[in-house]
């Protein structure tokens, strides 16, 4: 039995990674799961059941100071659980496991999708410590491609791809909502991580016009992590995080300011308009939008054009439709990602004997 220490900084990250966790935990594998304080990472870790250690319960604070403090309090808290624990593999999307496995000489597996010129300093700091770099095979780790490994795939790829994910049209009825009308999803990021630094999103009169011209075709679903005045908050519904795939699934349109929100919306075959700076600069996402056409992204200086997107994609009847072929496409070309994981894991453990 292998001891493996997974380290979740990101609801997204628990979803990555939760098909791997099922399966070596059926398989007899040891898995010990390490999280963060971050949006309702803890909340569906736990309904999971499944045992984990929070390092930082009180959340991360801005700025650059707080940002040491936290990598150094998770660096300890994940050093103290593989002395602990006598971990053999370390996976996840963090520096900290890089640069701990380094220093106890434990291998450490590095995932991540963003280009390591648009996180310039998650890739000085993981990459060259990690023994393993996986990134889609469209995406640059920088000098450190020696060490990737590649895929055809999507991290969300790993749980909403058919395989694993069907969605529930039941959960609808808890939000008045159906697939027979039409609603749309606007997500509103914070970006506050330390690489969203100088980087904007939708303002928020570009939001307050966006949900005047959606509410005259159908009911608007605000997803948001900033502080908005009350004449926006009164389309906010509050969705439970067990259901939100669900609900995009089944949803006309995104707009979003999120990377990851937009990604997912792409996969499933659901329309979206990210608008913010990393526009251009993310490969994966590059793909989706050109590609595969499954989205459209606009920087930060184009509200009004992406208002006119929007605009025009309101009035296509034949939307869903159009959007549904372009992602069976997609699917074509690409793996399902929970396994190609769960077997570069399996193949590790059998090679070290563990």
């Amino acid at each position: 039995m292998a001891n493996i220490l997974f380290h979740l900084g990101h609801p997204a990250h628990f979803h990555l990674f939760k098909n791997t966790i099922s399966f070596l935990k059926e398989n007899g594998e040891n898995c010990i799961i390490a999280i963060k304080k971050k949006d309702v990472l803890e909340d569906i870790v736990k309904k999971k059941n499944w045992k984990y250690y929070n390092l930082l319960p009180n959340g991360k604070k801005k700025g650059i100071i707080s940002l040491i403090i936290t990598q150094i309090k998770q660096i300890w808290g994940i050093y103290l659980l593989c002395k602990k624990n006598k971990i053999d593999l370390l996976c996840g999307t963090s520096a900290a496991i890089s640069i701990v496995g380094k220093i106890l000489n434990i291998p450490s597996f590095n995932f991540n999708e963003d280009d390591a010129e648009a996180v310039p300093l998650y890739a000085k700091m993981s990459y060259p410590w990690a023994n393993r770099i996986y990134s889609p095979d469209i995406c640059s780790v920088g000098k450190w491609k020696d060490k990737k490994y590649s895929y055809s795939s999507y991290h969300e790829l790993a749980y909403l791809h058919p395989a694993y994910f069907t969605p529930d049209e039941n959960v609808l009825q808890e939000y008045g909502l159906s697939k027979k009308e039409k609603y749309f999803i606007l997500r509103l990021a914070s970006l506050s991580a330390h690489h969203d630094k100088n980087v904007n999103g939708l303002d928020k009169n570009t939001v307050k016009e966006m949900i005047t011209i959606l509410n005259s075709y159908g009911k608007v679903i605000l997803l948001s992590e900033i502080n908005l005045s009350d004449d926006i908050k009164m389309n906010t519904i509050s969705i439970n995080p067990e259901d939100v795939h669900s609900v995009l699934s089944f949803s006309t349109l995104l707009i979003s300011d999120s990377q990851t929100m937009s990604a997912e919306a792409a996969v499933l075959g659901v329309p979206f308009i990210r608008c913010n700076d990393f526009v251009g600069k993310l490969s994966y996402l590059n793909e989706l939008e050109n590609k595969y056409q499954l989205g459209f992204g606009f920087k930060s200086n184009q509200q009004n054009e992406s208002v006119e997107c929007l605009k025009k994609l309101v009035l296509d009847e034949n939307l869903r439709e159009n959007f549904q072929k372009k992602r069976k496409l997609l699917l074509q070309d690409k793996i399902e990602l929970s396994s190609l994981i769960s077997k570069e894991i399996i193949e590790f453990i059998h090679e070290k004997n563990l």
